[in-house]
């Protein structure tokens, strides 16, 4: 009687036969399957929930603006009050003259009355002031103990040194690098490139003020450079 001999049946060939016998294998693709289906399922009942919001839940605009300006101005209010002291801190405190000039200074912040200045500021005296924008500018005593009708700025041209008045030298000497200048701010000696800047001293109601100096540098006959 011939006999009839069975080959092994291999694990693929057992999944794939309709026996239905179990594949491990193809229970874990089904179970994958059915995790990612449920997973893509909460997801969209999750947007769907977010999309069902109704229109009388959503907060109204109105009332938005109103609490972000009401934050702005909460914001605001603190911040202007800090910057206020730095904005007088760079304005010139000096007061204008009815002509649009600066009433001069003294070293203490008063004004200068020309009739006290001449009592004890005697010929040749030139001592510094507060001028235009604050800065430092020499009131100077002509010979005939009257004031003269410019007053000279104290700034170096070079690097921007407060230059004093050396009345032994009968010249303006700069500390800093040496600059010289004559009796009227003229530049003699560098390294500053420029001479002192100019400006009229002109008496309103008494009081010394400075004003631009925007014509011809009568020192040198040139464009001011400052102007």
């Amino acid at each position: 009687m011939a006999s009839t001999t069975l080959s092994p049946a291999t694990p693929s060939q057992l999944c794939s036969s309709k026996s239905g016998i179990f594949c491990p294998t193809h229970a874990g693709f089904a179970k994958l399957t059915r995790n990612n289906m449920v997973s893509k399922e909460k997801r969209m009942r999750i947007a769907c929930q977010a999309t069902s919001i109704t229109a009388d839940k959503v907060p109204d605009m109105g009332k938005r603006k109103l609490m972000n300006l009401l934050l702005l101005g909460t914001i605001s209010l603190p911040s202007a009050g800090m910057l206020l002291p730095y904005t007088y801190f760079f304005v010139p405190p000096g007061n204008l003259g009815a002509g649009g000039g600066t009433i001069a200074k003294d070293a203490i912040g008063n004004d200068v009355v020309a009739d006290q200045w001449l009592k004890t500021h005697g010929p040749g005296d030139r001592t510094l002031t507060q001028g235009l924008k604050g800065d430092p500018t020499y009131l100077i005593v002509e010979k005939d103990r009257t004031l003269a009708t410019y007053g000279i700025n104290g700034v170096c041209t070079h690097l921007g040194c407060v230059v004093p008045w050396n009345s032994a030298e009968n010249k303006f000497i700069c500390p800093c690098h040496g600059s010289q200048y004559n009796e009227q701010g003229k530049v003699v000696r560098g390294p500053a490139p420029l001479s002192l800047a100019l400006a009229h001293a002109d008496i309103d109601e008494g009081k010394v003020v400075f004003v631009p100096w925007v014509e011809t540098d009568f020192r040198t006959g040139d464009t001011p450079w400052w102007a």
